[in-house]
């Protein structure tokens, strides 16, 4: 299933410095779409996120960054607070938005639009994931989504030109992998 042209692109977001805009100004664009945190075990993607856009944005790539603390509060900053260490910690240039809900009664419209077009991540290590994350949570009295729920920090949605869901990579897949890149080129050179 994939989402329509316009739904996507037309679905209201805020910048993370608050101004209130939309997806449209990166029509025609491969999207990957993440929701980030700073204080998580997978943070260090954040690196691996800006090196990708680095190499793709000439041909067509924007990474685009979604805040959320859904994850055992792993995003507790203001957005403010949370560009200041992006851009000191891992040097993020690209485009980064205000803090959202990905899970929940509440979860944003933008979000409940990915995971519609795409329910189930790509991932060969996901159930392994799963299994390891869950052990992990249940020491902490808390447990991940069930699918189709975004199951961790650092999901990656990628989305064509055209604004159609194309992949959905699971948390412990990282943005350099050969599947993302593979997966990155191919929506590139449709």
């Amino acid at each position: 299933m994939s989402t329509s042209t316009t739904s996507l692109y037309d679905i209201p977001v805020h910048k993370i410095t608050g101004e209130g805009t939309s997806l449209a100004d990166y029509r025609g664009k491969v999207l990957l779409i993440v929701n980030v945190a700073s204080k998580c075990g997978l943070t260090p993607q954040y690196d691996a996120l800006e090196k990708l856009y680095t190499r793709f944005k000439d041909s067509g790539l924007v990474v685009l960054g979604f805040p959320a603390n859904d994850f055992a509060g792993q995003e507790p900053g203001t957005n403010e607070e949370i560009q200041a260490f992006c851009k000191t910690t891992f040097n993020v240039n690209f485009p980064m938005f205000s803090k959202v809900t990905v899970t929940g009664p509440d979860t944003d419209p933008l979000y409940q639009a990915l995971i519609t077009a795409r329910p189930t991540a790509t991932g060969p290590g996901r159930e392994g994931f799963r299994e390891n994350l869950n052990g992990f949570l249940k020491q902490h009295n808390a447990s991940t989504n069930p699918e189709p729920g975004i199951l961790w920090n650092f999901e990656k949605f990628l989305v064509d030109r055209n604004g159609n869901v194309v992949d959905r990579f699971s948390p412990e897949i990282v943005p350099d992998d050969a599947l993302v890149i593979a997966a990155i080129e191919s929506a590139l050179n449709s």
